[in-house]
């Protein structure tokens, strides 16, 4: 338990620090060199230019602090308005339970990608649609499990004797239901932030996220399509980017999901 938690957590604290600081020491990624075109890895280049003389490093340290802030923001939106909806649905019940519960279940019916990608072609490419159209198929996951955990525990003894001794629904929520929701969202929060990382890489990789000259991991794996042979390097660096990040995020949150286990059962 502890491996995987601290495995995770530090390769996690890595790349936040090498995304935080590193753009502080590296060129500027969209700078275009036609003279020194597809140059393989060496002491001047770490990992060698692309097919515009672009210094790959470089955009492999912008391209990852471009994915983690679309990750957290993305994130973020979702748990807010998914929490919101699932919170109102199972604690006050009636016509929003109706309502929310209808709509969890339609969209639930879809894979999330295939949606992402269908929002994304209505609304048009880009950074901002693809945020949108994630954010619409990742709160769902935050107000299923808020709406399944606030119908358990608006039951418990504690929750009624709030409210028989007048307490206001805000204060229970506050003081019972949200201190309960904790560690289940954080946990979820760390799982499903390697899916939303990769539906980001995933849309630009189709040309329907990031658009050139942005650094952004899934538009350089687009980008060094056409070198696989010539230039193997520009397919390597994004996906070991990728790589990196998914094992990170899953491991952190297979060892939260093991410590808050440990926690409930001793």
């Amino acid at each position: 338990m502890k491996g995987k938690l601290k495995a995770g957590a530090g390769m996690l604290v890595f790349l936040l620090l090498a995304v935080a600081v590193g753009p502080f020491f590296v060129t500027d990624p969209a700078a275009i060199d036609l003279g020194a075109t597809l140059l393989s890895p060496s002491e001047s280049g770490l990992l060698g230019t692309d097919h515009l003389g672009r210094d790959v490093f470089s955009r492999l340290i912008h391209g990852g602090q471009l994915s983690v802030v679309l990750t957290l923001v993305t994130l973020s939106l979702s748990l807010i308005f998914g929490l919101a909806l699932g919170i109102a649905a199972g604690y006050f019940g009636g016509i929003c339970d109706v309502v929310v519960n209808y709509l969890i279940n339609l969209l639930l019916a879809f894979p999330s990608m295939i949606l992402a990608l269908a929002i994304v072609a209505l609304a048009g490419g880009g950074m901002a649609n693809a945020v949108i159209a994630i954010c619409l198929v990742s709160w769902v996951g935050y107000a299923r499990l808020a709406r399944g955990m606030c119908l358990s525990l608006r039951e418990r003894d504690c929750v009624k004797a709030a409210q028989l001794s007048g307490s206001s629904g805000c204060g229970i929520l506050v003081r019972h239901i949200l201190p309960n929701l904790k560690n289940p969202v954080i946990i979820y929060s760390a799982t499903l932030s390697s899916t939303i990382f990769l539906q980001f890489a995933g849309l630009s990789f189709l040309g329907l996220g990031a658009e050139p000259p942005t650094a952004e991991w899934g538009l350089m794996l687009d980008e060094a399509r056409g070198y696989l042979t010539e230039a193997p390097w520009l397919t390597m660096a994004p996906v070991a980017g990728i790589i990196f990040l998914t094992i990170a995020c899953n491991l952190f949150g297979e060892g939260l999901t093991e410590h808050f286990g440990k926690e409930r059962s001793s």
